[in-house]
């Protein structure tokens, strides 16, 4: 992902986070998730019995459109300022004001090379005293005079140009001499060359990378303003997981929870908490009344199972099922729910590969609209092998990408992260399947786009 941004207007000093993400959908174009898209149909309530759910379940383009559509929606209802954060902490954050130069760049003439400051014609007299970098200006040389100087170093007053190192050399009398013809200005970076005092480098909605925090470094800020990482509270349910050793008497290996945290870093969040609540009914329910997080991801327990306690739980509390399983393999029994009006709980299911369908599908957009990130731009390659679909669903599987093919890996059923621990991205696969050779939609992983999502901390 790259560092984009959009221009503001006279007023972008003001905006707020809803305003920001307005400004980025519109950069984006008419396609950006979420829009001009139908509304979802009726769901049944949380909880309810319901005699086909796969034939009430969202179709996967609409569950991800939902996603988006619900998190601008939570925006415009609270409102989220946007923060002033250090540029250490700033990385990866969506600028919500113009970044303006506070200084003329260079601030001063500056040498572009190592050599001499040169006046007039030569030969030059060479002073004893060199001028370096980081010190006071020097004293203006006159005609027939030169000084050594370092790059970065202040352009002594009245100086012609700077004569390289490998351009100059010295006779038995010590004086200098040009050995290629110099002209006037020469490796002389003058004052302002990059941009003046209150010029607009960076606009509204780019991207904080780590070349931005450079060009804010020397523009001379300490702090950005910028949308705030969304905060999210991961709970990992079900008594069958452990925590260490080796799996045993029926117990299994908890994959979710060493890797949701890191994963939801990669997508720009803050998680502020990580607690395993096993399968208990009053655990949840206070857990999800107490939580002041942006978005709740839980793992497990969206079935219909006698110790399955998301949607009796969320009926409970009177959240808002907005999507109730989405016609996706793996992932299928996922959900997302409004749970108060400035949060959400994406429901994950606990097989480890199916969670990971149910990050792409429905946090990956609800938090990149949060935190008012562009949309990727969609790209597809040909299958280097076909790809089997399901009849009815869109399918996701993992793939490396070699040259200009996507090479499908195995071992992508729902409960192995074999396949995906190796991928590059992720192939969305119709219902029906795909032939080998035929282009086939992609999703770049965080970590393989070469993008800022790459940055986990």
């Amino acid at each position: 992902m790259t560092a984009r941004g959009v221009q503001a207007d006279e007023d972008a000093e003001d905006l707020d986070v809803e305003e920001v993400l307005a400004l980025v959908n519109e950069h984006n174009g008419p396609h950006a998730p979420g829009d001009h898209v139908p509304a979802p149909g009726p769901h049944a309530a949380p909880g309810s019995p319901h005699p086909d759910r796969h034939h009430q379940a969202t179709p996967w383009r609409e569950a991800r459109e939902t996603a988006a559509r619900a998190a601008r929606a939570a925006t415009r209802a609270v409102g989220r300022a946007p923060v002033s954060v250090p540029l250490d902490a700033a990385l990866g954050l969506t600028l919500a004001a113009p970044l303006t130069a506070l200084t003329d760049l260079p601030s001063f003439d500056t040498s572009a090379m190592d050599g001499w400051a040169v006046a007039g014609p030569g030969p030059w007299d060479v002073r004893e005293e060199g001028v370096l970098a980081g010190h006071a200006e020097p004293e203006p040389l006159t005609d027939g005079e030169a000084v050594r100087i370092a790059t970065g170093a202040r352009i002594p007053p009245d100086t012609t140009a700077v004569l390289r190192s490998e351009h100059g050399r010295t006779d038995a009398k010590d004086r200098l001499h040009a050995t290629r013809e110099i002209q006037p200005g020469q490796d002389i970076r003058p004052r302002g060359q990059e941009c003046r005092n209150g010029d607009q480098l960076l606009a509204v909605g780019t991207l904080v990378t780590p070349a931005v925090l450079g060009l804010a470094s020397a523009a001379g800020y300490d702090t950005v303003t910028a949308v705030p990482r969304p905060r999210v509270e991961v709970l990992v349910l079900g008594d069958e997981l452990l925590t260490e050793g080796l799996p045993r008497d029926g117990l299994i290996r908890d994959a979710l929870g060493p890797m949701l945290p890191p994963w939801l870093r990669a997508l720009g969040a803050d998680v502020t908490s990580v607690r395993r609540l096993g399968d208990d009914a009053k655990a949840l329910h206070k857990a999800l009344t107490r939580s002041d997080a942006d978005l709740i991801v839980t793992t497990g327990g969206t079935a219909a199972g006698p110790v399955d306690h998301v949607h009796p739980t969320l009926r409970r509390i009177g959240a808002e099922l907005l999507v109730d399983g989405v016609k996706v393999r793996p992932g299928h029994p996922m959900l997302l729910a409004r749970t108060k009006e400035n949060q959400h709980l994406v429901g994950l299911p606990g097989n480890p590969l199916a969670a990971v369908s149910g990050l792409l599908t429905l946090a990956e957009p609800l938090l990149r609209t949060l935190a008012a990130h562009p949309s990727p731009e969609p790209y597809a390659l040909p299958l280097k092998e076909a790809a089997h679909g399901h009849p009815y669903d869109t399918r996701l599987i993992p793939v490396v990408l070699r040259g200009d093919h996507a090479v499908p890996l195995h071992y992508h059923g729902p409960a192995m992260l074999r396949g995906m621990a190796a991928a590059d991205a992720v192939a969305v696969v119709p219902p029906g399947g795909v032939r080998a050779g035929q282009e086939t939609e992609l999703l770049d992983l965080p970590w393989a786009s070469a993008g800022i999502e790459v940055c986990f901390t």
